[in-house]
């Protein structure tokens, strides 16, 4: 086998290696929702769910340049560990600034399910109140029994 035709069979199987993997670790990420405040509006009714998403897609949309700026800083920070000699604090600035707009943009969507929460029934209440449950691993407290 030529070298040419050794080197495009090794680059299309990690290719396709990468492709499994990231597809399969797709599948298991959508096979476990409700973990998170976020994914806990996929429980929620037609109605309120189309309300919670689009609430959560204007703060995204808001917080844009927050978000490119956290990727810039996470691109400068590879970067930097790439470069022969480590410049230490230029490393750990540029890590503060991908960790401060990843904090801005949690706080927005988190401020943005405050506001829901606060308009919604006690049912959809309850739906977020789970998914908190369940990020924290702790057991979902039993259903009140009613009495006959």
């Amino acid at each position: 086998m030529s070298p040419r035709l050794v080197a495009a069979s090794l680059v299309l199987n990690v290719f396709l290696i990468g492709a499994l993997a990231g597809g399969t670790g797709w599948l298991i990420g959508k096979s476990n929702p409700g973990y998170s405040l976020e994914s806990a509006g996929g429980r929620l009714p037609a109605a309120d769910r189309k309300v919670f998403r689009q609430a959560l897609r204007e703060a995204r949309r808001e917080s844009r340049d927050v978000i490119l700026d956290g990727q810039a800083a996470r691109r400068e920070a590879a970067n930097l560990l790439q470069q022969p000699t480590l410049d230490s604090n230029a490393l750990a600035a540029a890590l503060e600034r991908a960790r401060n707009a990843d904090v801005t943009v949690r706080t927005r969507l988190e401020q943005r399910i405050i506001e829901f929460a606060a308009s919604s029934s006690p049912e959809d209440r309850q739906l977020l109140a789970d998914a908190l449950l369940r990020r924290a691993g702790r057991p979902l407290p039993m259903p009140a029994k009613k009495s006959p």
